[in-house]
Formats: structure tokens, sequence, C-alpha cells
């Protein structure tokens, strides 16, 4: 089935993606990698949770690390326009039979929680507790000098049915990817900020949530944190890069955090604001849009991701052909 046409008028706005939710084993080793490490601004600690922001943000929290006994990834959160925004998306949710909840979160205001299709857990918030941004605090810039959260990966077993959802809440995508002579998608990048992504759909069991990517200022932001792994005794957190690839043209580098949570230090994407943006398409063989240059993925980063508890686990149901794995 095909790429969709941009709904540029959505039943609701979504601002941008906001914040990621996980399930932390050790919360004082997530904390020596998080924040001693890799240079998250620790907004907040409490008995059971770490708050985490970029240097940028002023937003309380875009990372929450929660006290659990298992790994996981509890939800992904977006930020609307208007608290009548909110009202709208539940009734949206309500109309496809998807049981949208209200919930409590601390430091945010009313939040609307559903999971999509394929059973992502989804909460959406206009109002959230404001910080100081230590964007001009240059004293404090540590690690990889972290900005902003921009945006999260998950992996679906549906891709297509995933595509319609968020083009029908007016995501607009930027790059994808389809098998050779077909419309089948394997996988899409979509945004709603102007940037190449907020959230990218990837094909595969899930589902489950493949990373968080994190905004850093430059490619030697990069290069200097991967100095700092090699010499704090987190080597082998780097899961893959530092590399570029061809889809988004993004510099980039894997991690995995205490519990396996994958996180990807990303920069060098481009402007995608205007309304008649073209997509750009990849063919599923062409092996430039993995890795433009950069060394082999490892098995893990395909077959691997943070589960979201209550969500039933699938097989793709894609039948069209297999990537290269680039060198």
């Amino acid at each position: 089935m095909p790429l969709r046409d941009p709904v540029l008028y959505p039943p609701f706005n979504v601002v941008r993606v906001s914040h990621v939710e996980y399930g932390a084993t050790d919360l004082e080793h997530s904390k020596a990698y998080w924040v001693d490490t890799l240079g998250f601004v620790l907004t907040e600690q409490t008995a059971d949770a770490l708050y985490l922001r970029g240097l940028e943000e002023r937003n309380h929290h875009s990372v929450v690390l929660r006290k659990s006994t298992d790994p996981h990834a509890a939800s992904l959160g977006f930020k609307v326009y208007s608290e009548a925004d909110l009202d709208i998306a539940c009734r949206h949710f309500s109309e496809l039979g998807l049981s949208p909840e209200w919930t409590r979160k601390p430091f945010q205001g009313r939040t609307l929680s559903v999971r999509d299709p394929v059973g992502t857990p989804l909460e959406f918030y206009f109002e959230m507790a404001q910080v100081e941004s230590r964007l001009r605090r240059y004293g404090d810039y540590k690690g990889a000098r972290i900005q902003r959260i921009d945006h999260v990966n998950c992996f679906s077993p549906d891709l297509q049915q995933s595509h319609d959802f968020y083009n029908a809440i007016g995501f607009r995508t930027s790059e994808y990817t389809a098998a050779e002579g077909t419309d089948d998608l394997w996988a899409v990048w979509m945004h709603r900020k102007g940037n190449v992504h907020d959230m990218a759909l990837t094909n595969g069991r899930g589902p489950r949530l493949h990373h968080v990517g994190v905004w850093v200022p430059g490619v030697l932001d990069i290069i200097h944190v991967c100095d700092v792994l090699a010499t704090t005794g987190w080597l082998h957190s780097m899961e893959r890069g530092p590399g570029r690839h061809g889809i988004s043209n993004a510099f980039f580098l894997y991690l995995r955090d205490p519990d396996g949570h994958r996180i990807e230090l990303f920069n060098s994407d481009y402007l995608t604001c205007d309304p008649d943006h073209a997509p750009l398409r990849w063919d599923l063989r062409d092996a430039r849009r993995q890795t433009l240059w950069g060394a082999r993925a490892p098995k893990s980063w395909f077959e691997e991701g943070s589960l979201f508890p209550g969500a039933v686990l699938a097989d793709s149901v894609f039948t069209s052909g297999e990537p290269i794995v680039a060198p």
C-alpha cells in the first residue's frame, strides 16, 4: 500500500515529541550514565524517579527514568497546541475505538493516554512545569552537551497501519523506504516540528521502542563523548557508530544505557516545514539509506528494543524483501 498524502489540517494539533518514560532497575547507576557521563540535566530526583532534560529545554523533563523491577518503555509523550486540542484528540481516538483515558502525571497538566493501533502507549498533554533553560550557561555543558529531545523510533509489525494512523493526525512524511518496484512501506520518518522526524516507524516485531534520539550541537560533541565513554568505564555502551545515515543525513552514535535502552546522539538533519515538501524515497535494497558511511550495524541494532508493558507483540506482516546491511 502507498505513502499517504499529508493531512495539512488535522483534527487536532500536535506540536512535537516531548518526552519518553522508561523503567530503570537502578536509578543511581542510570544517573551515573545519563547525567554524569552523557550530560543530561537532572531537573529533579525523587525516591522513585529521575527527571532529565537537555540544556536548551524549558519543559521540566524530556526523559523520565522511573524505578522498576524490569526495564521497559512506559510511554511516549507528545505536546499539543492547546487544552482544546486534548478534548478533540479524545473524541478522535474514541471514534477510532482506541479507548483513550485521562490520567494524571507528575509535572504535567491534563494528560490523555491512548495506544495506537499496534499497541504503542502514547500520552498527549498541553501544559508542563517550566524550568530555566541552560542554553547560555556554558559552564554546565558536559558529556555530549545534549540540547533537546529530537525524535523516537519504534518497531511496528504493520508499517502501513502505523503510517496511516500518524498521517491522519498530521504527522508529515519527510523520507521513507519502500520495496523495489512496489509501494510496500518498510519504514517512514514523520514530523510535526519541521525537521526530519518526531516519530520514525521501522518494520519489525513490535510494538517496541527502538530508540530515543537527542540533538547535540555538533559532530565534535559526538566525537568528544566517544572519548569520554572510552575513558570512564562505559566503552561497552557504544553499540553503533559514529557514522552517517543516508536517510535524514544524520551524523549519529547509538548507545545502550545500563538497562539496555537505546539512545541516539544525533545532528545534521534539515528543514522540512514547507507544506509542499516532497518526501524522499529510498529503495529497500539501497545500502546508502542506512549507512552512508560507517561500520556495519550489529545484529542487536536490528533485533532488540525496549518493551512496552501490556503490549501484545506481533511479527511483521511485511513480505516484500530484506534490506542490504551496509558495511
